[in-house]
């Protein structure tokens, strides 16, 4: 996403709709949260978000200026940086999954374990889809520290290899602290220890973590996971098939538009 103060305005502008968009389903993802804290990972389903009907933004027929509207998300949020650390699949895809998250969410636990390795098998080695990781820290210093780590990891090209450490299991408090994290990065194959150090104290760190909560808040995330697909907003740990409906759905719009454009 761009810098510029303009793309910022157009975010804020537009911030207050998608929030619309997403509270009728927040309130199911609200639920689930209040379970989730309750009974963390021992629930064997998603309460209010495991079933299609609650996902109400994955359902209906949308009309075009719903469309315009997810398309105008997309290009201020779909960055597209070729190299990205935090990004898996072909920059120029016709889809992208922008994901918002925190490493003590054990929803987005949920989806990385059982949900992002379907829609990789699938669709990202397939060329039709791009994910894009942010860091949207709600639970305080110790999420702040996990985030930094990931990106310290990923200045080592070893960002999704710690990302999927840190979501093997529900982490919360101590269980990321430094050395554990530091120790984590070991098994996920980080090369060089004293400078993962490093960069997790950076200022740098620090200004790529505010950059993705700035992006978030601006559009009017309010918990984890949130995703948005090609601009298309979609809260909770969503059931795989429902991703897969949505993925499916926005390539065949993309490619729509791309033949349309040819004509």
């Amino acid at each position: 996403m761009s810098a510029s103060a303009s793309p910022t305005r157009k975010i804020a502008a537009i911030g207050a709709v998608l929030a619309l968009i997403v509270a009728v389903i927040a309130i199911g993802v609200a639920v689930g949260k209040a379970v989730e804290g309750k009974r963390d990972d021992a629930a064997p389903a998603v309460t209010g978000t495991g079933s299609p009907e609650a996902a109400a933004s994955a359902q209906p027929e949308e009309d075009a200026g719903q469309q315009r509207m997810y398309e105008e998300y997309a290009k201020l949020t779909s960055r597209r940086v070729a190299g990205d650390p935090l990004a898996i699949g072909k920059k120029d895809a016709p889809v992208v999954l922008v994901e918002y998250a925190d490493y003590q969410c054990s929803f987005c636990g949920r989806f990385t374990r059982e949900t992002q390795p379907e829609l990789v098998k699938k669709f990202v080695d397939a060329g039709t889809l791009r994910i894009e990781f942010r860091n949207f820290t709600i639970y305080g210093a110790d999420s702040e520290r996990a985030a930094r780590a990931s990106w310290a990891a990923g200045q080592q090209g070893r960002f999704w290899q710690l990302h999927d450490e840190l979501y093997a299991k529900t982490r919360k408090g101590d269980a990321l602290a430094e050395e554990k994290l530091v120790e984590m990065a070991r098994t996920s194959g980080v090369p060089d220890l004293d400078k993962f150090r490093t960069d997790l104290k950076s200022a740098d760190a620090e200004k790529a973590l505010k950059k993705d909560q700035d992006e978030g808040y601006q559009l009017g995330v309010q918990s984890t996971p949130s995703f948005l697909v090609n601009g298309r907003p979609i809260a909770g740990a969503q059931p795989t098939g429902i991703f897969e409906q949505v993925v499916k759905e926005a390539a065949a719009t993309a490619a729509k538009k791309t033949e349309g454009a040819a004509k």
